[in-house]
């Protein structure tokens, strides 16, 4: 695993965003997914919906555990600053507060994706879309071969591409987007907001393939 370099300058966060918001598929308003209603959403979004405010809730829980046990400040938690580690393409970034997200977010991440076959991956974003835990299998050493290394090391990066942003600057109860990874699979993106005592702190994202309905 490249070494984490902690010395460089953090990077500005107006020069890391990049994107716009896309378009929503499906939206729902407040209502929990069993009251969302008739054809709103079919039973595979439903599935993941209910996944996913799950998966908010514990990755909420788990930071705001981190701030009373006083491992890392609510301030730090919410300065969104990124240190580059030197020689990766694309870019990647350690903060204040990731190792926490090793140590906690990932088994969380783990099991949400275990719950399903089409689930492709299930991570935790701050609003901006750094990513500061993988899934295991995105988590992979380097390799230093660009196409391998994309592909198995995903984590770290910042995703402010239109999807990326759009889903971890959502408020909206949830957010469904149709799009292409930059590996160039096609994927469905579910996401929910997470807030950290009440505070608007980013999104849990379900990537999953579309089952289509019989």
């Amino acid at each position: 695993m490249t070494t984490l370099a902690r010395t460089l300058p953090a990077v500005p966060l107006l020069a890391l965003l990049l994107a716009g918001p896309a378009v929503a598929l499906a939206q729902a308003r407040g209502a929990p997914p069993a009251a969302v209603g008739g054809d709103a959403l079919s039973p595979q979004e439903r599935e993941m919906l209910t996944l996913a405010m799950d998966f908010s809730r514990r990755c909420a829980e788990s930071m705001e555990g981190w701030i009373t046990a006083k491992e890392v400040t609510e301030e730090k938690l919410f300065s969104f600053l990124y240190f580059p580690v030197a020689s990766t393409d694309p870019p990647k970034f350690t903060t204040d507060w990731d190792r926490l997200s090793d140590r906690d977010v990932q088994a969380i991440e783990e099991a949400v994706a275990a719950r399903s076959g089409t689930i492709a991956f299930a991570v935790l974003v701050d609003k901006n879309g750094y990513l500061p835990t993988h899934n295991l299998r995105f988590s992979q050493p380097l390799t230093g071969n660009a196409g391998n290394d994309l592909v198995n090391n995903r984590t770290k990066r910042i995703f402010n591409d239109k999807t990326g942003i759009a889903a971890a600057r959502s408020r909206a109860p949830f957010l469904i987007q149709r799009y292409q990874r930059d590996t160039g699979e096609a994927m469905i993106d579910l996401s929910v907001p997470v807030y950290v005592h009440g505070t608007h702190w980013g999104a849990v994202r379900i990537g999953y393939r579309l089952v289509e309905a019989k």
